[in-house]
């Protein structure tokens, strides 16, 4: 008997440590993983974790007041847990996959969006999938981590082993502190970024911007200036392209897919009479949020998150937009990514916006906005820009066609007269495009094929409108996820600028611009400072000055 009471003590202390081991490795895990690029999968990191560290220590605590298990405090605590890992799990995912860090505050906002448009591209199996692990994963993890304070726990009732445990994540705290004020430790550990402390800086961005620091931050008015003596009389285009970065032109097997539709495109122009400069321009935004490049570039401001953005468009200040209004042009923005009314537009200046729903786009429908840039450009073209005997048109066009996921990519028709129609392709090219899936994992042949079909958009408009007197600028947003991307890829992007006006050509080429559609050599500047650039390049008496009371 005393034997077999032996063996099952012995075994009851056997499975309490391991279950001790377990429990404290798994929570060591569950906030030190690591994202493994470019999938939505995890491996384990090798770093501490000071919020473990801080678990433990709170447990010792307990356990030094109390001998029996606080039940109540390891339901709080697994629910924090959940928030935890979660937001571990966001933090490390965004900045692989989109290159930038997660900001809930407006981040959350296009959830609804996104969600919306992944069930657009997404079959109805990887829709379930994704709605039953939205439900199940919060639960596993609280359940997991209420499992493992409770093995933590019970090994705390021998006073030896609490003090030890206690020295040791006290001790680990003392390493985070020294390693962050920047003293550095004997040890040389590495900490991952606490979660926590992500929470902290979300209250105090909120405080910032309620306070009106922010609207100071952006600084006084401007006022820009240009007699725009190089572009008057040409119809002047500017592309926002969408996810059109650098990398398409670094990465070897993008750029060697990509080599033939740039071929094509180069053809294009010069076979119309025109030429091109290109160079690198250095975005305020990685992998979304074109909003914040498209403002940083026609307002001359840095803008670099949505808070920012919101402060400005809140104001009355110069636009290019406006600009090329006081200049007698008709200014009008191709926007097919809004569904909705944009009130906040007026800030702009244009005269006219084509939304979704001015668009009016009845053929077949590709993506989640339905609506190709082939056909946005072609409805703008007839309504604004080829009526006679009226003002030259200043255009703003964002385009949709090479947005994530990047298929299906819809046909390129030939035959812009058909293009407006209801049925503006033939069934087998439809069907041919439609068939094409993403491969979430793998979105560069997605991406090659997007780009393509950009390329042969505007290279085919040049040639549908080669008498006109044109100057076309086509720019990336921002470059694409990190999924197409790679990780730590630059923010930088593609400025090309198309026209038969040479002294234009020649003043950007006085500005680091090359000759021809590859935009080598350095960066020439970011997205904000391109503006006084191009004002330059447009006419005399150009620049930015600031804006008199």
């Amino acid at each position: 008997m005393n034997k077999e009471r032996d063996w099952s003590v012995l075994a009851s202390r056997v499975y309490e440590w391991l279950g001790f081991a377990v429990a404290l490795s798994a929570l060591h895990l569950s906030l030190t993983f690591m994202n493994v690029w470019p999938t939505l999968k995890v491996r384990a990191g090798d770093e501490f974790s000071v919020e473990v560290a801080v678990a433990v220590l709170s447990l010792v605590c307990v356990a030094s007041w109390r001998r029996k298990t606080a039940e109540f405090r390891f339901h709080w605590l697994s629910g924090i847990w959940v928030l935890l890992v979660l937001g571990r799990y966001i933090d490390v995912t965004t900045r692989s996959l989109y290159g930038r860090d997660v900001n809930l505050y407006w981040d959350l906002r296009h959830v609804p969006k996104v969600g919306a448009m992944f069930t657009t591209v997404a079959s109805v199996w990887e829709t379930l999938l994704v709605v039953f692990a939205a439900i199940m994963v919060p639960v596993v993890i609280y359940l997991s981590a209420y499992w493992c304070f409770t093995r933590i726990f019970s090994v705390l009732r021998n006073v030896h082993i609490r003090r030890s445990l206690g020295v040791a994540a006290s001790a680990i705290c003392l390493l985070y502190v020294l390693d962050r004020v920047g003293v550095g430790s004997p040890l040389e550990a590495e900490f991952s970024d606490p979660v926590s402390i992500a929470g902290v800086e979300e209250v105090y961005e909120y405080i910032y911007e309620m306070t009106g620091a922010g609207v100071a931050a952006l600084g006084p008015p401007q006022l820009l200036s240009s007699d725009f003596e190089h572009v008057q009389g040409a119809d002047v285009v500017l592309v926002f392209m969408e996810s059109y970065g650098a990398v398409s032109w670094e990465a070897e097997h993008l750029a060697a897919d990509l080599a033939p539709s740039r071929s094509k495109f180069e053809e294009d122009v010069v076979e119309t009479g025109r030429n091109v400069v290109s160079a690198l321009v250095e975005s305020t935004t990685f992998g979304g949020e074109s909003w914040l490049a498209h403002i940083s570039l026609l307002s001359g401001i840095e803008i670099r998150d949505d808070r920012a953005n919101a402060r400005l468009m809140a104001q009355d200040r110069d636009t290019l937009v406006k600009l090329f209004g006081r200049q007698g042009y008709r200014t009008v923005a191709i926007m097919p990514g809004h569904l909705q009314a944009w009130p906040e537009g007026a800030f702009y200046g244009f005269d006219e916006i084509y939304d979704h729903g001015k668009l009016d786009y009845e053929g077949p429908p590709f993506g989640w906005w339905s609506v190709t840039d082939q056909y946005a450009l072609a409805r703008v073209d007839s309504e604004e820009m080829e009526p006679k005997g009226v003002d030259p048109r200043f255009v703003v066009f964002t385009t949709l066609s090479t947005h994530a996921p990047f298929t299906p990519a819809p046909p390129y028709q030939p035959d812009w007269s058909r293009v407006l129609t209801d049925q503006p392709y033939d069934s087998e090219s439809l069907d041919r495009a439609w068939s094409d899936w993403p491969d979430w994992f793998n979105l560069g042949p997605s991406y090659v094929k997007a780009l393509g079909y950009a390329y042969q958009t505007f290279g085919g408009y040049l040639r549908f409108r080669a008498e006109r007197d044109l100057v076309m600028i086509l720019i990336g947003d921002h470059q694409p996820p990190a999924l197409v991307s790679g990780e730590e890829a630059s923010w930088n992007v593609p400025i090309h600028v198309v026209t038969n006006r040479q002294r234009l050509l020649e003043k950007l080429q006085d500005r680091h611009f090359v000759e021809g559609l590859d935009p080598r050599g350095p960066v020439v500047a970011r997205m904000d400072t391109l503006l006084p650039i191009l004002l330059e390049a447009f006419g005399n008496n150009a620049g930015i000055s600031r804006a008199s009371n």
